[in-house]
């Protein structure tokens, strides 16, 4: 009797389809949801706020790039933290990792009810329930299929914040706007709103690190993983400061920070069109974003149940589709008890703690696996990089527990 093959993800990526999947997590749900929360706490300085998340994340963004090319694996967090600390840490990691898909995938579903609410009329948890149940299905259905619709969303929503930034060019024309953008932060009160605003902007540049998890499904990883992650977090950090500069440009401020729809708002107000169009490329977005998160996570438990680290149940692939069906059932179900139970700030903020830490933890595997005999060339090269991008995590997260 010959025995089935078992089954294995199938490499079907390349490196535009990563950036797609890349941009496609990262870009969008973020700045839809939290565009208005940034300008709240940060005030003039948003667009300063966004800035230094950006930079945060663009020192962990080359560890991972040169993590992942010299080991392209799914659940690539968890195995770079096994290697420096220890199975235990990796482990934990490794469902950090996961949590954060799974909370901020929850923020996604709470922010896509009200951009569905500010759009229809109706915000209801069935809104949360319905596209959950859509989305776990697109993700059994396979990786390609997934990605694609991804980089479908990806195009629109783009073309969205584009046309937002567009609508409010005129305001940063005027002597007011100007004011504003060019006042440096100085005093000890600007300095901590900054902070505070930048440690929740953060949450708009989760997604870059998840292009690690899709390793074995793509093709030539040791070189599309390391692109991929840079030209993400490059679009991401162009796209968030032009949006950030009209909403601090925006005179009515209390109305912007207001509003459960606010780039919906931003563009009614400063283009004289109506806000529909907005409010319905921002909820598809919201949907973009939560089902890569659903297929990232998912990997990561393939990986680590390859890896001995969680039930070996979590690794099993659906032997038609090759996805892991179980894990994305589990992953689902988690992301909608959560939207449906904890509020969406506690979401956001819970989310950008957690992937800090995990930010701070490959970042010193990184410098303790470059210190080893016998290292990749690149790793020993770039170890000192390491301890940086883990200092500066750790300094953000700290602060932000401190305030």
């Amino acid at each position: 009797m010959t025995d089935k093959p078992v089954p294995v993800l199938r490499r079907a990526l390349n490196l535009p389809w990563l950036v797609f999947y890349g941009v496609g997590v990262t870009v969008g749900a973020g700045v839809f949801a939290l565009i208005g929360e940034v300008v709240r706490i940060s005030g003039d300085h948003a667009v300063w706020a966004f800035l230094i998340a950006g930079l945060v994340a663009a020192f962990t963004a080359l560890s991972y790039a040169v993590l992942a090319s010299a080991y392209p694996r799914a659940a690539g967090e968890a195995i770079y933290v096994k290697m420096g600390f220890g199975e235990l840490a990796g482990r934990i990691v490794g469902l950090g990792v996961v949590a954060v898909a799974i909370t901020s995938s929850a923020v996604i579903s709470l922010a896509f009810a009200g951009y569905l609410g500010a759009l229809t009329g109706f915000h209801s948890s069935a809104s949360v329930i319905g596209v959950l149940a859509l989305l776990g299905l697109v993700a059994w259905f396979g990786v390609r299929e997934s990605v694609g619709f991804a980089a479908i969303v990806t195009v629109l929503e783009v073309g969205t914040l584009a046309a937002v930034v567009i609508g409010g060019l005129p305001l940063l024309a005027t002597e007011d706007a100007a004011t504003r953008l060019a006042t440096l932060p100085s005093d000890p009160t600007s300095l901590v709103a900054v902070f505070a605003g930048a440690f929740l902007a953060f949450f708009a540049y989760i997604g870059f690190e998840d292009i690690v998890n899709m390793a074995e499904e793509t093709k030539d990883p040791h070189r599309a993983i390391p692109a991929a992650i840079g030209w993400t977090l490059g679009i991401s950090l162009a796209l968030y400061g032009l949006v950030a500069a009209v909403a601090v440009s925006f005179p009515d401020r209390q109305a912007l920070v207001g509003s459960n729809a606010p780039l919906a708002l931003l563009f009614e107000r400063t283009t004289d069109y109506p806000a529909a169009p907005v409010a319905a490329m921002a909820s598809i977005a919201m949907i973009n974003g939560i089902l890569v998160q659903i297929v990232m996570a998912s990997r990561v438990l393939y990986g680590m149940a390859r890896e001995g680290m969680v039930p070996v149940v979590l690794g099993r692939l659906d032997a038609k589709r090759a996805t892991p069906a179980i894990a994305i059932a589990l992953i689902t179900a988690a992301i909608l008890a959560l939207a449906l139970f904890v509020p969406f700030l506690r979401l956001a903020s819970l989310t950008s703690f957690i992937i800090l830490l995990i930010f701070m933890a490959v970042n010193a595997s990184l410098y303790i696996i470059g210190a080893r005999l016998g290292a990749p060339e690149k790793l020993r090269r770039w170890r000192w990089w390491g301890v940086f991008g883990a200092v500066i995590s750790f300094g953000l997260a700290a602060m932000e527990a401190l305030s």
